[in-house]
């Protein structure tokens, strides 16, 4: 793929669509089940990750320029109104963003589009802080 190509493609395209996309979902939230050190962030989930591993698929399916599979099934996403319930400082987004970025080196991302999709989460992930600290 020339740069002009791959300046181009979607961040989808780039993790290898759907079932790549799916499998980092899955190691994010089996990481976050499994490693002490997310417990926080384990804590601010439901007993069962079923559908928390849906949501985030379906929105990062359509955030990541595929299918707006989030938008179909359950509307605009409204992320930071939705995690508004939660107490989301900076301990909990970088805790977030580590367990992502394991999981994407985990699933055996490239690593510039790592770096790539770790800057683009940073920013959203920062736009959900609630409180400070």
């Amino acid at each position: 793929m020339t740069t002009d190509e791959t300046q181009q493609a979607t961040a989808y395209s780039l993790v290898g669509g759907e079932q790549r996309l799916r499998a980092l979902v899955d190691r994010f939230y089996d990481l976050m089940d499994l490693e002490p050190q997310f417990q926080d962030l384990r804590a601010m989930h439901p007993p069962t990750l079923d559908g928390s591993r849906d949501k985030l698929f379906w929105f990062l399916s359509g955030w990541m320029g595929g299918p707006s599979l989030y938008m179909e099934r359950i509307g605009h996403p409204m992320l930071r109104a939705r995690h508004l319930p939660f107490s989301i400082g900076s301990h909990e987004r970088d805790h977030w963003l580590r367990c992502m970025a394991m999981a994407m080196q985990d699933e055996g991302y490239p690593e510039d589009l790592q770096q790539r999709l770790l800057g683009a989460f940073f920013q959203t992930a920062d736009w959900m802080r609630n409180r400070h600290g």
